[in-house]
Parts: C-alpha cells; structure tokens; sequence
C-alpha cells in the first residue's frame, strides 16, 4: 500500500511558476513508476507526465513539453513537478499517482493522491 500526498498548488498569474510535490509513504517508493494528472472542472482527468522507477525515464503531454519537469527523489520518496510559463488553461487539480507500468491513462496507475488546486489567472 502507498499512500501519495500532493502539495504547493496555490494561485499564480500567468508566465509564473510553482513546484508541486507529492509525499509517498513507505519504503517501496522506488518501486513504482510516477506520474502526474491534472482534472480541470467539467473536463476528464488528463496526463501530464511521468517517470520511471529510478528517473532515467520521462515523459510528458505534447501541450507540457519544454514547459513543464517531473523529476524524483528515492532517497526522500517525492516526485516533484516543476511548472513554469504557467497558463489560465493549466487551471486543474493536479494529482500524483503511482504505478507498476507508464501508462498515459488513469486506469494504469494503482494508487492516487488526493490532489492540490493549481489555479492560474490572467
């Protein structure tokens, strides 16, 4: 069982940046694969990105690229995203999950934070 909490949403303007973290417990964090959704109001929940176990791997929504980094820390048992040159369309509650396998779809992930309000205004 891991158990994911997200935090350092906030409200930002637009062209700025935050960092979210998501805490997991126990001692099986390098086990999983992490990822990062985010669910805007009216719309599905969508991927934004993910890691592999160890870091070595990335990947990201093409609308995130060059804009957005998911990195991790093991030995802290966080994954961080690094949002920058944030727009009003970022506006979501963004959530961290984790994983056997990277998968761009929710049913992939096995286990879910309860997510942290990023809200973006122009």
């Amino acid at each position: 069982q891991v158990q994911l909490v997200e935090s350092g949403g906030g409200l930002v303007q637009a062209g700025g940046s935050l960092r979210l973290s998501c805490a997991a417990s126990g001692r099986t964090f390098s086990s999983y694969a992490m990822a990062w959704f985010r669910q805007a109001p009216g719309k599905e929940r969508e991927f934004v990105a993910a890691i592999s176990r160890i870091g070595g791997s990335t990947y990201y929504a093409d609308s995130m690229k060059g804009r957005f980094t998911i990195s991790r820390d093991n030995a802290k048992n966080t994954v961080y995203l690094q949002m920058n040159s944030l727009k009003p369309e970022d506006t979501a509650v963004y959530y961290c999950a984790a994983g056997s396998i990277m998968v761009v779809t929710t049913l992939g992930w096995d286990y879910w934070g309860q997510g942290t309000q990023v809200t973006v205004s122009s």
